[in-house]
């Protein structure tokens, strides 16, 4: 009976020591193979589409938007995404793994389960935090801005193509409430319309 082949992994561009950190890590992990390594942000789809790993690393600060993570996961769904951050929030955690990461860790997670969570996420198992104390940071991570709770509901609706007032009944709130929703959401999503956001929410949208 033959040996599995190990689980292949991508790793994007992280801090210098956090990135030596992984990369020696996964090597002594005889399950693991390191396909890619030290990826520019930048070049991250790319490599991705080329290598295929199971399993990518991905760096929270180096994230423009919460919706780089959506496209990656819809073009690439073969590929689990593990996000690391400097200390997340539950809110950032949350976020990631709405926009379709299979993990969100802090970098400070001890090593064994860093591992444990690219082996649970190459079988598609989500993985979450061990409690919410141990992700709660004076101050947000580097990275990109969150959409509020509301901000995310009103972010659903717009991508069902539903209208301002349409969306405010749905919501129970007023009109001008939605449409400084939405100014938020486009600038946060670095967007200026309607058009742009579904485009970037969607990546097969035209």
């Amino acid at each position: 009976m033959s040996a599995a082949s190990p689980v292949s992994v991508a790793i994007a561009r992280f801090e210098d020591l956090v990135g030596r950190g992984l990369r020696a890590l996964i090597a002594e992990d005889e399950n693991l193979s390191v396909v890619a390594s030290d990826v520019p942000h930048e070049q991250l789809a790319q490599v991705v589409a080329d290598r295929q790993p199971q399993v990518a690393l991905l760096n929270f600060g180096s994230l423009r938007s919460p919706t780089e993570v959506r496209q990656l996961a819809s073009a690439h769904p073969a590929t689990r995404l593990i996000v690391l951050a400097n200390r997340p929030t539950p809110a950032e955690c949350n976020q990631m793994l709405a926009f379709g990461a299979t993990a969100c860790l802090s970098k400070e997670t001890q090593a064994r389960d860093v591992l444990s969570a690219i082996h649970l996420a190459s079988r598609g198992l989500h993985v979450l935090p061990r409690s919410a104390t141990e992700l709660a940071p004076p101050a947000q991570s580097p990275g990109p801005q969150l959409l509020t709770p509301r901000e995310a509901d009103v972010l659903a609706q717009l991508q069902r193509g539903r209208s301002n007032g349409e969306i405010a009944a749905e919501l129970h709130v007023g009109i001008e409430t939605v449409r400084t929703h939405a100014r938020n959401i486009y600038r946060k999503l670095g967007v200026g319309s309607r058009r742009e956001l579904a485009r970037l929410t969607d990546p097969g949208g035209r």
